[in-house]
């Protein structure tokens, strides 16, 4: 089975956008929610008002909006719509960091998942939004894209679910990262 190229959209003649820029999440719980997003991406907040507030945590003016309208409802569960925002750290050493700072203020991660080209931690913001919080397991684009279209994905597109805390103490233990990012390794039934 090939792989598919890994030229951008724009690289390939499409008009398509430059960059992903910001996410906008209506909310009836501004002042919880504002904490939350402030705490686990480690934002700043570039504006707020009662009703309206805009976060960023890089070089984007923001990258997250918060907006209460007024007569918004609670999120009803299992609603479609977006399953979950997705942010990137650079490696093991940041994600299990980050997974330390977070439950250390009281949030946890809702499930972890190896996907086979991420590790990933879900969280659940106070609207019952998820975040996932993710590295590659792959040391190239071209590794993860080719994930893929490997036998393995086509029979569990979803991945393993491991337990955080193991992850946490074994990569303190000094057990190699190459070794923790293998699917598999850290199968909640794996000691």
């Amino acid at each position: 089975m090939s792989t598919k190229t890994l030229k951008t959209a724009r690289q390939r003649g499409k008009l398509a956008p430059i960059r992903f820029a910001h996410a906008v999440l209506q909310t009836n719980k501004l002042p919880h929610m504002l904490h939350w997003y402030q705490t686990v991406l480690e934002a700043d907040i570039q504006y707020e008002n009662e009703w309206i507030a805009f976060l960023t945590y890089d070089e984007e003016h923001h990258r997250l909006a918060l907006v209460a309208r007024p007569g918004t409802v609670d999120r009803v569960p299992n609603a479609a719509g977006l399953a979950h925002l997705a942010y990137a750290y650079v490696d093991m050493d940041e994600l299990v960091t980050t997974y330390e700072r977070l439950k250390a203020a009281g949030i946890v991660p809702v499930r972890t998942i190896n996907h086979g080209p991420t590790t990933s931690m879900y969280y659940a913001d106070p609207d019952g939004n998820q975040v996932e919080l993710q590295i590659d397991n792959y040391d190239t684009p071209e590794e993860c894209h080719a994930w893929f279209f490997t036998p393995e994905f086509a029979k569990n597109p979803i991945g393993i679910l491991f337990n955080p805390d193991d992850l946490v103490e074994k990569f303190h233990a000094g057990v190699p990262v190459t070794q923790l990012k293998q699917i598999g390794f850290l199968h909640l039934d794996n000691p």
